[in-house]
């Protein structure tokens, strides 16, 4: 059975809608996202088929989609096809022009599902082994708990000052689930997320997240921008209001582990030989129900004469210290040991690419698998030599939380 018979796709946005369904009955990638505080939704789709393995370099590449896995070989989806939405889901734009053989057969295909309106039927099912899973959950508890020990031993031994480490949740969605109400949901509750849901047909599967964290942008003017993002809080008090920044006390531990990310991009910067950037925060922020500390770097690439900046930048800082630890080597050797599930996309980037002359990489972070009717959801925390095992699952819990509690709703 294909995923396009197996996932149920709203008809609220009919354009979007159709164009979806139309690459998954071709088995086409196709991406649709949209950036941080704004409220255009924008679509692309490979007609190739597959997309492709490739180094991304902002200067080389044409207008497409990067998706990166935490470790191995970037894919990129070229944009064959490319769509813009305002916030009623009205076209503003679309590229079915300067027609190809390829792009013919599309148009062709997607007018016959306009026509038609077949509605996509709904074949989700509900899982009956809920004390097998409390059980499943028990155990990856212990298993994280003895991660996170024998992180910190590596860390008291001097191995490294900080690692990284993830863990997965897996569900069996509901039947009312959609991915594309799912997608406007997630637009509409986290409006300073990056939003994104992709379709890659090789690996036969979706990718939909909210993440906050910009690795790397370079926007029309020039401005190179990428942040440091760690330390994590509810943003709910007890009693289920949402506190603000102000209120917000960060221990010892979440400062030390975001001051590392900041070390870790300013040593990137003198790798480059780079002195002029501007420095903001760090600063309290926050992302759906959970605060985090920021701090932002900008570049001028056009004062600085280093057009090169974005590729070469994302070269030197994926994955991140946020994402992996420090120093980044013997970090990735106890992730390798230590993790029990690859992370596959996560943590590693995504984002468009030369799209109107811009390009925005975000850390893949927030972001569930979507496999059929199963779910993987994952999160990670940094683990320092202050970390407690407790706290630190109770962590990833929160972040697995922020997409779980909106998506199930969805």
């Amino acid at each position: 059975m294909s995923l396009t018979s197996e996932l149920h796709i709203s008809t609220k946005s009919p354009k979007i809608q159709n164009l979806w369904q139309t690459a998954l009955s071709e088995g086409l990638p196709i991406a649709l996202w949209r950036l941080p505080k704004t409220a255009e939704k924008q679509l692309i789709i490979d007609l190739s088929g597959r997309a492709t393995r490739t180094k991304i370099d902002l200067e080389e590449l044409s207008a497409g989609f990067a998706m990166s896995p935490f470790e191995g070989q970037s894919l990129f989806l070229k944009g064959d096809l490319y769509y813009r939405f305002d916030i009623n889901n009205q076209e503003i734009e679309d590229n079915l022009i300067g027609k190809t053989a390829e792009k013919e057969v599309f148009e062709t295909r997607f007018l016959e599902i306009s026509d038609t309106n077949v509605p996509s039927t709904n074949k989700y099912y509900h899982s009956n082994h809920s004390e097998e899973e409390k059980h499943y959950e028990y155990y990856n508890e212990m298993l994280f708990a003895e991660m996170v020990a024998n992180a910190i031993t590596s860390i008291e031994n001097g191995e490294v000052q900080k690692v990284v480490l993830s863990r997965t949740k897996n569900i069996t969605l509901p039947e009312t689930f959609e991915v594309l109400e799912a997608f406007n949901k997630l637009c509409t509750t986290y409006p300073n997320a990056f939003v994104s849901l992709v379709y890659l047909p090789e690996y036969q599967c979706f990718w939909l997240g909210a993440t906050p964290e910009t690795l790397v942008s370079v926007d029309n003017e020039g401005k190179f921008r990428t942040m440091s993002l760690a330390g994590t809080q509810s943003a709910i008090d007890e009693h289920g209001y949402t506190l603000s920044a102000n209120a917000i006390r960060w221990s010892h531990k979440e400062i030390e582990e975001q001051a590392f990310v900041s070390r870790y991009i300013i040593e990137c910067f003198k790798k480059i030989r780079l002195r002029e950037y501007q420095e903001s925060g760090p600063k309290t922020v926050q992302a759906g129900n959970l605060m985090h500390l920021r701090t932002d770097y900008v570049v001028d690439t056009k004062e600085v004469n280093f057009p090169q900046l974005g590729t070469v930048m994302l070269e030197l800082l994926h994955p991140t210290s946020a994402v992996c630890g420090m120093p980044k080597i013997p970090a990735l050797k106890i992730i390798d040991e230590q993790e029990i599930h690859s992370r596959e996309f996560y943590s590693g980037f995504l984002g468009p690419v030369n799209i109107q002359g811009e390009s925005h990489l975000f850390v893949n972070l927030r972001t569930m698998k979507i496999e059929g009717n199963q779910a993987t959801f994952y999160a990670g925390c940094g683990i320092t030599e202050d970390s407690n095992p407790v706290k630190e699952w109770h962590e990833t819990e929160m972040k697995i939380q922020t997409l779980m509690k909106v998506l199930l709703d969805a």
